[in-house]
């Protein structure tokens, strides 16, 4: 059988030496905001987006560019990591997954306003390097939050 793939862009979002994460109803698991790059955006601009919907901040990327290209091409804000990720596995198959275009970014507060249907602002809490060291996160979730505090506390 074909394995499905699906192009995601996840933002790892820090304000004051803390990162933002929810507890996703879902999955039960503890997740920066992210979701599905639609057909018409660039996998940045669903990161801004999925940030802006869940979480109701306006942020900005700490994402380098290349300093390469031409009248037809342009540099993109580059993903800090790429991944790829099962979604749905039974009896050993993957059915499908998520390409993960994996950014961090620098908020401007900690005022968490999530659009209509989203997850409530108290699914929120910001989670310090030293917070993240407990075993209740995922370890990529874990890591990847540490590095995008010290990255963009830089």
């Amino acid at each position: 059988m074909e394995t499905t793939r699906h192009y995601t862009a996840t933002t790892y979002v820090v304000e004051s030496g803390a990162v933002a994460l929810h507890e996703h109803d879902g999955l039960g698991k503890w997740l920066p905001p992210g979701g599905h790059v639609d057909r018409d955006e660039l996998p940045h601009e669903a990161a801004r987006r999925e940030v802006r919907e869940e979480t109701g901040l306006d942020v900005d990327l700490v994402a380098p560019r290349d300093d390469i290209g031409s009248a037809t091409v342009e540099s993109l804000p580059q993903p800090q990591h790429l991944q790829l990720a099962d979604v749905n596995v039974h009896d050993g198959f993957v059915g499908h997954q998520h390409v993960d275009f994996v950014y961090y970014a620098r908020a401007p507060n900690r005022a968490v306003e999530p659009a209509a249907g989203e997850q409530p602002a108290a699914a929120w809490e910001w989670f310090t390097a030293a917070d993240l060291a407990a075993d209740r996160f995922d370890p990529d979730v874990a890591a990847i939050g540490k590095q995008a505090i010290a990255t963009v506390e830089e």
